[in-house]
């Protein structure tokens, strides 16, 4: 698959997970995502499709390929739920 067209999924991707909350946020009322939480979580995406489209692209061997895409999933999902519920207490998350 070429790059341009596997960049292009990877973003639609992104949009689709965006739209998560945005259908959540119609549906109850439990979650509240406000402008910046939408941005903030845009931008936490774009970077890690910025990086797997790099590691795609620079690593040859489908064995590191692999660690390295889980190895970024990992670290993408803790700054993600660190940010949602500060459940490392950081103040990375304001806690």
């Amino acid at each position: 698959m070429n790059s341009k067209k596997r960049t292009t999924y990877l973003l639609i991707f992104g949009l689709i997970i965006l739209l998560v909350p945005l259908i959540g946020m119609q549906l109850s009322s439990e979650i509240n995502w406000g402008l910046f939480d939408f941005i903030v979580a845009g931008i936490l995406i774009i970077v890690l499709i910025l990086v797997l489209e790099l590691i795609f692209r620079k690593v040859q061997s489908n064995k590191k390929r692999l660690w390295l895409v889980i190895l970024i999933g990992i670290l993408f999902i803790m700054i993600w739920v660190e940010l949602a519920v500060g459940i490392f207490g950081s103040p990375f998350a304001g806690s």
